[in-house]
């Protein structure tokens, strides 16, 4: 504990006792009661840290950065500080090292850190001090990677790349979250990317609708039955590629109820997210089946090849593609994912396709589902006119005997077991489950369940149509 003392001349002075158990005492001057009791405060926050050998807060920082030298010699005598010419300086590299070792996530998320954290580096330098780094320095650094550049191959050929802005606004999101960690650790009083402006990581014209047609052609070009099942459980199950059909094993497969249970690298960090529960459409079973009947005794996995780390599946299947005769289109096995997303969507509850695809529904609306030409014509008249709301059960069981889909129907009547039991929790939920409480409440009202159908908000959709 820290004291003021008043001298006989009217000064004042703090005095503390060190850890070595010595008195010591800072000179302050003629301050006044209230500046001496700040100071005796600060004090006191430093023999804390140095006895905790922690360092000083982001406030405590600021205010020894702004003191007087005067002052801070008087600090740095008595042991509670370093000299200002000893005292080690935090660069840039010191941030993004620490950072770097902090972050436990898994190794894809690194890398795509490391983008961010190379480009922090080349036009901010290595040695830059932490806390020189300003607001200006962050708006010169997104104008920098937002540019186009120009680039040299390995024959001298010059071409200009340019990085997407999902792209560029991801990377925003990294540094601000670096610099957020900085000011949490002490390292700086205040975040200088903080108010840096992101934009929308989703890339609508990166988008593709894969059609059906198109999956049956690359379907009968596949060379085998595992390939078969990567693009059946990409766009019939809308399973992730490579990650969670590389997961898929035949005990994951309940062919009695028709639902596949999957694993989800990407979300297991997220409590009760690691695994989900999806129909086995009609389309998909069959290719199921044949791979299971031609299955090698004792292997686990669905797709063995899969776990081969060496295949460049991506080259792969655009060889596959091309032997089909069909347009290679970008993001392969993501588009894939989305397209299914928005077959299901159009068919099913809004909260019954999040939870078979793992996400909520404004994730589904940001990053997957798609506008097609058959919704302008269906809202024009061209093939039976008129709005056509989110369609619920009783249209499907309406339409399920027509289409010859019974395990999606029952599906869509059963919705998928919690990993705790065969939980109906789900079919409980409101229609946007998934998203926050203040979300919830606002969208109080939106089921209409004497129609049996589901309505979303001018609202909701102005906001995820801004957020593209």
């Amino acid at each position: 504990m820290a004291s003021v003392s008043r001298d006989t001349n009217g000064t004042k002075r703090v005095l503390f006792t060190d850890g070595d158990g010595e008195r010591r005492s800072v000179r302050l001057g003629r301050a006044s009661v209230k500046g001496a009791e700040s100071f005796r405060l600060r004090v006191e926050a430093l023999l804390s840290a140095k006895e905790l050998h922690q360092s000083p807060d982001a406030e405590l920082s600021a205010w020894l950065r702004d003191l007087p030298e005067r002052m801070y010699a008087r600090l740095a005598r008595v042991g509670l500080v370093e000299s200002r010419g000893k005292a080690a300086v935090v660069t840039l590299a010191n941030l993004l090292d620490r950072f770097d070792a902090a972050a436990a996530v898994k190794a894809s998320t690194k890398a795509a850190y490391k983008q961010t954290t190379d480009s922090l580096r080349a036009h901010l330098g290595e040695g830059t001090p932490l806390a020189s780094i300003a607001p200006a320095h962050a708006d010169t650094w997104r104008k920098a990677i937002a540019e186009p550049v120009t680039a040299k191959d390995d024959d001298g050929k010059e071409s200009t790349k340019q990085l997407a802005p999902a792209t560029v606004a991801k990377r925003v999101h990294v540094a601000r979250a670096i610099f957020k960690r900085a000011v949490r650790w002490g390292l700086i009083a205040s975040n200088p990317f903080a108010e840096l402006r992101a934009g929308s990581q989703s890339n609508p014209d990166r988008a593709f609708y894969v059609t059906v047609e198109s999956v049956r052609s690359i379907l009968a070009a596949c060379p085998d039955d595992q390939w078969r099942a990567v693009v059946a459980l990409s766009r019939f199950a809308g399973l992730r590629c490579p990650s969670e059909v590389a997961a898929l094993r035949w005990g994951d497969v309940n062919w009695e109820r028709g639902r596949l249970m999957v694993r989800s690298p990407k979300t297991a960090g997220h409590e009760g997210h690691a695994v989900r529960v999806v129909p086995i459409a009609p389309e998909l079973r069959p290719i199921l089946q044949d791979l299971f009947d031609r299955a090698e005794v004792g292997v686990e996995a669905v797709v063995p090849r899969l776990r081969d780390p060496a295949m460049n599946l991506r080259t792969a299947f655009g060889k596959i593609i091309a032997k089909a005769g069909v347009k290679p289109w970008p993001r392969l096995f993501h588009n894939m994912r989305a397209s299914c997303a928005t077959d299901w969507v159009e068919r099913f509850p809004a909260h019954v396709v999040a939870g078979w695809l793992g996400h909520s529904p404004l994730i589904a609306a940001r990053h997957y589902l798609q506008t097609r030409d058959a919704h302008f014509d269906m809202a024009t008249g061209g093939t039976g006119g008129g709005a056509v709301p989110v369609a619920s059960e009783t249209d499907d069981e309406k339409s399920g005997a027509k289409s010859g889909a019974p395990e999606a129907q029952n599906a869509a009547q059963h919705p998928p077991a919690s990993v705790r039991g065969d939980s109906r929790e789900s079919s409980e939920s409101p229609c946007f489950a998934g998203v926050s409480q203040a979300d919830a409440s606002e969208r109080e009202g939106t089921a209409k369940p004497e129609s049996g159908r589901y309505w979303i908000r001018t609202s909701d959709l102005m906001r995820v149509m801004h957020a593209r």
